[in-house]
């Protein structure tokens, strides 16, 4: 139903290139890995109370801001 052809993928692919730039896809797929690499801890670790994940969101937030304000700055 949106089977999808390889021109069609190198085209997109193309187009979020040209969006995004090389370096902003680099950090989007370090987070991306990032989160998929907390996520899956999260849930092997049981011991982790509610307290100390809200604790860590709060720190991921403010090192995000922080990029974020570093490179709308350069």
């Amino acid at each position: 139903m949106f089977g999808f052809s390889v021109w069609e993928l190198l085209i997109v692919l193309a187009i979020v290139l040209l969006v995004f730039g090389p370096k902003r896809i680099g950090t989007l797929g370090a987070d991306l890995g990032n989160a998929i690499k907390g996520f899956r801890t999260a849930i092997k670790d049981e011991s982790v109370s509610p307290q100390d994940a809200v604790g860590d969101q709060k720190v991921n937030a403010n090192s995000v801001k922080n990029t974020a304000d570093q490179k709308t700055n350069v």
